[in-house]
């Protein structure tokens, strides 16, 4: 089956808590996190919450990381989505995972756009998409 993208949806239990608690650390994990997925980092924006607990996203070209963190838990729930092929979203969890120590994981993975695009049905879009490009018309409708 051919999807779109690959999102990885993995929940942490029992993790350091100050690590939790530390966006700037957590932001460096997961900016790694992504190079060893092999994808491409873009930007990154991290947020601490009062009074306590950080949610941050990476974005990267084929699509982002996301974490979202209850240091008072000891819990983060974690986001790998990628698109194509050239990255592994599981490669990612992987790193995170040795890094916050978790004592369980639970994870499962989410095909996005099974559009079955070999199909002749989604070629004319991408035709017309085209053509609209080269007239200077809007790329997108």
């Amino acid at each position: 089956m051919k999807a779109l993208g690959r999102h990885v949806l993995a929940e942490y239990f029992d993790c350091d808590r100050e690590l939790l608690n530390d966006p700037k650390l957590l932001e460096k994990h997961l900016i790694e996190a992504a190079k060893v997925a092999n994808a491409t980092v873009i930007s990154s924006s991290f947020r601490t919450f009062e009074p306590f607990g950080v949610s941050g996203v990476v974005i990267v070209s084929e699509s982002h990381l996301a974490i979202h963190t209850w240091p008072e838990y000891g819990f983060a729930a974690v986001d790998f989505f990628t698109c194509g092929d050239s990255s592994n979203p599981w490669k990612a969890h992987e790193y995170l995972k040795k890094i916050l120590k978790p004592k369980r994981t639970e994870e499962k993975e989410v095909l996005r756009g099974v559009l079955g695009i070999e199909n002749l049905e989604f070629k004319p879009f991408l035709i017309h998409q085209q053509q609209k490009r080269e007239n200077n018309s809007a790329a997108f409708i």
